[in-house]
């Protein structure tokens, strides 16, 4: 069997390329190989490669930059997913797609369920939401996974952002009142590869499934966090988790409007597959443990 990966640079991406090799032959692309922005020669490097799987871990995820190129957020982020889902709808494949919490509007009081209704306030937003719709249109054999408050020890992330302005900064001000739960890469890579596996022997339906860590904390909980196991491990930063400042959404505006509730029920995935998600802490650890090891080289 063939998996092609698209988005094979970012972070999700970089570890799918380690789960997937027990599964078959890999073939990653980034963006360079395949460019989402031109369909017509995304349905080439479809034909070209005839995959049996397709894993779509590319997308235009700079939310703020977004607001100002919704024509262009909307031909990555729904466009391109609609002539992958065309391909797996005619050819068979089974096409697994990854989503945000930023279809929904962040206003419930607890995690979000799949089926709860979508209200995107951003064009990110609306344009993953536009993916989602153009998959389920499609009639493909699909998965798609949202996701939240992705990082990883490759790529740029929320972490590596605040390990490097803790070595060059003497204070932080950090959102405190929007709260998710953070998902490493490697964690929705795992899963991916699980889920194709109980796909193929009947375990798991095809649908929409959120695929999250377990557990919540805020911006400035997942700052703190990473500040103290950072220190306690050795790390060498000019300021500890005292030195951050909590602030509102208001006091930090910027162009793309957040939910401040990004919590995912994953208790559908899990319930299917029989097994809890790990705690947010435990790979947060592990990635620093990777970033600490990588600066000592």
């Amino acid at each position: 069997m063939k998996l092609l990966v698209f988005g094979g640079g970012g972070q999700v991406g970089h570890e799918l390329q380690r789960t997937l090799k027990p599964l078959g032959e890999v073939v990653a692309l980034d963006q360079q190989d395949a460019d989402l922005t031109n369909l017509e020669n995304l349905r080439t490097v479809l034909y070209a490669q005839s995959p049996g799987v397709i894993v779509n871990a590319a997308a235009y995820t700079a939310v703020d930059k977004a607001e100002s190129e919704p024509a262009l957020a909307q031909t990555i982020n729904a466009d391109a997913v609609r002539v992958m889902a065309d391909y797996a709808r005619y050819n068979g494949s089974l096409l697994v797609h990854y989503s945000t919490d930023y279809v929904f509007d962040g206003e419930k009081q607890g995690a979000y369920l799949e089926n709860d209704l979508a209200n995107p306030l951003s064009v990110y937003g609306k344009t993953k939401r536009a993916g989602e719709e153009a998959v389920q249109d499609a009639g493909c054999h699909y998965f798609i996974f949202r996701t939240s408050w992705v990082y990883s020890a490759h790529g740029a992330n929320f972490i590596k952002t605040i390990l490097r302005l803790a070595k060059e900064r003497d204070d932080l001000n950090i959102v405190s009142d929007q709260i998710g739960a953070p998902t490493s890469a490697e964690l929705i890579a795992d899963i991916t590869a699980l889920a194709i596996l109980a796909w193929q022997a009947d375990i798991l339906p095809e649908g929409v499934y959120h695929l999250t860590a377990s557990g919540e904390t805020s911006w400035h909980g997942l700052a703190s966090y990473v500040l103290d196991r950072a220190i306690a491990k050795g790390m060498k930063l000019n300021l500890d988790s005292s030195k951050i400042r909590p602030i509102p959404t208001e006091d930090y505006p910027l162009p793309a409007k957040r939910p401040k509730n990004s919590l995912l029920d994953n208790g559908k995935l899990t319930g299917h597959l029989g097994f809890q998600m790990p705690d947010w802490k435990i790979h947060t650890e592990r990635v620093i443990d990777q970033l600490l090891h990588q600066e000592m080289k």
